[in-house]
């Protein structure tokens, strides 16, 4: 395959920006955005509360004199209490799962979905993607925002578009060969998975023009992405958004792939201690916190993302000068307590990943049957290993719990499961079953 990527390419100029010019439109769009949202009934009592008004924000550290945003105060003030402007300057609506069934709506005047395909156009573009690209979209169009998002902003982009939505993986395969797919957009599990029919079809690779994927919508570790780029001879990209902020589209990576841009002109982010709430310094793991400036609809200020990352100050090579977010590893309501000890679903990965003979899809179930929890992890052997002497499944198995124990400091039962039995899915993996709600 032909070097994908050619050159460093940028979208525009306000990526370019020097750092005290950015600062200062982050603050006077903080500003902005404080009057705007004055008259919504959270922040009108939240501010009161407080005793904060936009004057008292005189510089960006001011920021942590205005109270956080949650998605519980979203589910109090349902469907629409944050909405900032008449429901007659709306033309969508979407939302993101909930788990009391009822979706977080978030909703979009016109302005905010040119905004929407401008940054995702940024990240697109610093990805790779060119007008001349033909790319397929394998996430599901409805009110999830990833199918929708990266459409405008492909389109914005120029390239022509395959709106393939999910599923049906040997129809995916077919116009990827049919129509010669250059780009690939999709959830990395989906990717996975594709990656695995393509082999249990025997597929011919060549016949596919594929050259890079834009992956998103859930935590995935840089393992992950080694095993899709060698299985599918391609550059994949990570991005991050949520729906409660715009959608994809608050960061994305570069063509040197060491950290998501996060696009400071339209957002601020902190990062701060989850228990504490105060700020962590650069580089320590911290739970991010998204204030949105430029949004007209829906605009949430200092919102708790319950995702774990650290933030990169440091200048890259791209030229670019926003703060890079690193990968997900975890989220604050996703991490497991486990006798005592935090454990997150990406540690048990990369300590899967690091076995050959394992298959990329494991599942990890969490019981009390008594007064101890105990942790099952259901990995799938690889097609290759997969073998019917007890010696060799208990060597793998002894291999897998000593890797995990020492990752995570716990010892957990591991059940090796044959090719194929593990669920696989087509938008967000659900890799956890923690049953002691249920037996509580």
């Amino acid at each position: 395959m032909d070097e994908p990527v050619a050159k460093n390419r940028v979208w525009d100029k306000n990526e370019l920006m020097d750092r005290p010019e950015l600062e200062n439109l982050q603050l006077y769009r903080l500003r902005q955005v404080m009057d705007r949202v004055s008259h919504v009934p959270f922040y009108h009592q939240a501010f009161a509360e407080k005793g904060v008004t936009p004057d008292d924000i005189r510089t960006l550290e001011d920021i942590q004199k205005i109270p956080f945003t949650t998605k519980a105060d979203l589910r109090d003030h349902y469907p629409l209490g944050f909405l900032a402007v008449p429901r007659n300057k709306i033309l969508r609506y979407h939302g993101s799962s909930g788990t009391t069934g009822r979706p977080t709506f978030v909703a979009y005047t016109r302005n905010d979905l040119d905004l929407w395909a401008h940054l995702c156009a940024r990240f697109l573009v610093a990805g790779g993607l060119l007008p001349e690209h033909t790319v397929q979209i394998a996430f599901g169009y409805g009110l999830f925002t990833g199918g929708f998002g990266l459409h405008y902003g492909i389109e914005k982009v120029g390239a022509a578009i395959i709106p393939a939505a999910s599923g049906n993986s040997g129809r995916q395969l077919l116009l990827m060969q049919d129509l010669q797919t250059d780009v690939l957009v999709c959830t990395p599990s989906y990717a996975l998975r594709l990656a695995e029919v393509i082999q249990q079809e025997q597929l011919d690779r060549t016949s596919l023009a594929l050259k890079y994927a834009h992956l998103g919508a859930e935590p995935w570790s840089e393992d992950i992405r080694t095993h899709i780029e060698k299985e599918l001879d391609i550059l994949a990209f990570n991005n991050y958004g949520l729906s409660e902020v715009i959608g994809p589209g608050v960061s994305g990576e570069c063509v040197y792939r060491n950290g998501m841009h996060i696009q400071e002109d339209h957002f601020i982010v902190e990062c701060i201690d989850p228990d504490t709430l105060e700020p962590v310094p650069p580089g320590e793991q911290g739970e991010l916190v998204f204030t949105a400036l430029t949004k007209e609809a829906f605009p949430l200020l200092r919102y708790r993302t319950r995702d774990i990352a650290s933030l990169n100050p440091e200048p890259c090579p791209c030229g670019r000068t926003s703060v890079r977010m690193s990968r997900i590893t975890g989220r604050t309501d996703d991490m497991l307590i486990i006798r005592g000890v935090n454990v997150f679903p990406s540690q048990i990965e990369q300590a899967l990943l690091k076995i050959e003979g394992t298959a990329p899809h494991y599942q990890i179930v969490v019981d009390r049957p008594g007064s101890l929890d105990t942790v099952t992890v259901n990995v799938e052997m690889s097609p290759a290993v997969f073998s019917d002497r007890m010696s060799d499944l208990q060597a793998l198995r002894d291999h897998i719990v000593r890797e995990i124990q020492s990752i995570t400091g716990i010892q957990m039962q591991v059940n090796l499961v044959q090719p194929q039995t593990l669920e696989r899915f087509t938008g967000k993996a659900k890799r956890v079953i923690d049953n002691r709600g249920a037996l509580s």
